[in-house]
């Protein structure tokens, strides 16, 4: 164990950067990898000596590399905040969907495209393409609001009543989703299948600008919770005991993982297990110190979404498959494995 929590995290930034390259260069017009490291470097000002085509230059730099960057930040992003969620409910299968964020930020999104003539259109002349990620943002944050408030007790949240109030407002954000797109157009349904099962399509250099402030936060902050993470997994009474201030630690988790999780749905759409499954296997590979697990869990989010997004391009090109499929087709049969093991321990 102790070998692997020192070499997981340089072999996951290694596998992540031939990941990079690979995937900037699959597509209908293919750059070989060479040709890649030679237009990253020419952009860079650098002289490689490495042969590549104006046409490759210009489709790697207008059009993969913006999507595989937002893969990335999005990917380490949704990683993160899952292991950030499995240490405050000290729960290993828990993931940031039980505070509400996606089925918020669902809801939001929805909402937008099936009123949007009714309601909307003074808000869609003034923020234009972005209006269905700021509203999805906003829903993100108004669940996670509400289940935070609904889970306080004598002023500090709890985290079983949390769990609960997470339950209830996700049942009820979906079947309100439900209502709004039993009530769309045809092209209205086709708008809300597509972005509820996640695609990063939309990338381009300005969204890649817009998100990165936002995911900064949480990428750089929730790593540093590591150690109280540890204390945490105590116990609350006894991390209490200790020094640590349980109620403020809950507040960051929840407002750094809400804004991870709310830019990325809002962007990219629904992006289903990668918050689960990852953590959980970073902590099977290093063990439960999440020290290492934080960081572990933000480069395997990264890795595998960069891998899922390069399937989603290439497997029906020159179509797109939606990416939340895949990691939905990768990560059922992982977690379901991880359930299994589980059992067979609990029974040994």
């Amino acid at each position: 164990m102790e070998l692997g929590r020192r070499l997981l995290l340089p072999l996951l930034v290694g596998l992540l950067v031939v990941a990079v390259l690979v995937s900037a260069g699959a597509g209908a017009v293919r750059i070989p990898v060479p040709a890649v490291v030679g237009i990253l470097l020419h952009k860079l000002g650098l002289s490689s000596g490495l042969a590549f085509e104006p046409q490759q230059e210009a489709v790697l730099w207008a059009i993969r590399l913006p999507r595989v960057c937002l893969g990335v930040l999005i990917g380490a992003a949704l990683g993160l905040a899952g292991a950030a969620m499995q240490g405050l409910f000290r729960n290993p299968l828990a993931d940031p969907g039980l505070i509400g964020v996606s089925a918020g930020a669902s809801l939001a999104a929805v909402t937008t495209i099936v009123l949007e003539v009714t309601l909307l259109s003074a808000l869609r002349e003034w923020l234009g393409f972005y209006t269905l990620a700021v509203a999805a943002f906003a829903g993100a944050c108004g669940t996670t609001l509400l289940v935070y408030q609904l889970s306080k007790e004598a002023g500090r949240a709890v985290v079983a009543t949390m769990l609960l109030a997470g339950i209830a407002v996700n049942a009820l954000a979906g079947a309100l989703t439900g209502l709004l797109t039993y009530a769309a157009t045809d092209e209205q349904l086709r708008s809300i299948t597509f972005w509820g099962l996640g695609s990063l399509g939309g990338a381009s250099w300005l969204t890649v600008l817009g998100v990165l402030p936002l995911l900064a936060l949480p990428l750089l902050l929730l790593p540093r919770l590591g150690k109280q993470l540890n204390l945490l997994a105590l116990g609350e009474d006894q991390a209490a005991h200790l020094g640590l201030p349980v109620t403020s630690l809950k507040r960051q988790l929840i407002v750094l993982a809400t804004l991870a999780v709310g830019t990325s749905v809002a962007v990219a759409g629904s992006i289903g297990f990668l918050g689960l499954v990852v953590p959980h296997l970073v902590r099977l590979a290093a063990g439960p110190d999440h020290r290492v697990v934080l960081p572990g869990a933000a480069l395997g989010g990264a890795l595998v979404l960069t891998l899922a997004d390069t399937l989603a391009r290439t497997v029906v090109a020159p179509a797109e498959l939606p990416i939340g499929i895949l990691t939905a087709l990768l990560g059922t049969p992982v977690f379901l494995w991880i359930l299994l093991r589980e059992k067979r321990q609990r029974l040994m």
